[in-house]
């Protein structure tokens, strides 16, 4: 068989959460347009540029938390699962919702890259277009592969209609209604 008649069964979002439930601990699966992904193992720059945006938040909306790691139904229909690096949303806004949370009341997801062969399609291609159908004003993602930083707003019709990249170091406003500029010349000294 060649690669365009390769047969793909579809998998269903139920057959995707019982499969993830059964995964070890040490494995984090997605499910994004229909496929299956592992989500690498973070390392620890990964996850100091998450600390140092959770302080920022914090300090800048305490009434808000940055949640690490929360599943998420994303996509249209919400037919796609995700596991962002963050979502800002309001404190208590997991609670009760099981292993998958709706996007209703989420501010922002957040991604930062990591070093492996499938980022550019995960991060910069697909999670955009899956936060944007969920609803999710707005998307930030730090790039380590080129020390950017891009913010993704404006959801409508499963696509963010602006994007801004700006270096590690420039002040990035994020929009309402994050409503936080960061100050991101710490992430020069996080990027490995």
């Amino acid at each position: 068989m060649t690669p365009e008649t390769e047969y793909r069964p579809q998998m269903s979002v139920e057959e995707f959460e019982e499969l993830e439930r059964r995964a070890p601990e040490t494995v984090r699966l997605e499910f994004i347009k229909g496929k299956v992904q592992v989500k690498p193992v973070t390392d620890g720059d990964h996850d100091q540029i998450v600390a140092w945006l959770q302080r920022l938040c914090m300090q800048h909306r305490p009434e808000l938390w940055l949640y690490g790691d929360r599943g998420m139904k994303v996509e249209g229909y919400r037919k796609g699962r995700a596991r962002p690096d963050g979502v800002l949303a309001p404190f208590g806004f997991p609670a009760g919702h099981g292993d998958w949370s709706e996007s209703e009341g989420v501010l922002m997801a957040v991604e930062v890259t990591s070093h492996d062969s499938d980022t550019h399609r995960r991060d910069r291609v697909e999670k955009p277009d899956g936060y944007a159908a969920a609803g999710i004003p707005v998307y930030l993602l730090i790039d380590r592969d080129d020390c950017s930083v891009v913010v993704f707003n404006q959801p409508e019709g499963g696509r963010y209609r602006h994007q801004e990249t700006l270096p590690f170091g420039a002040a990035v406003a994020l929009p309402d209604p994050v409503g936080i500029t960061l100050d991101t010349g710490p992430l020069k000294d996080l990027v490995s």
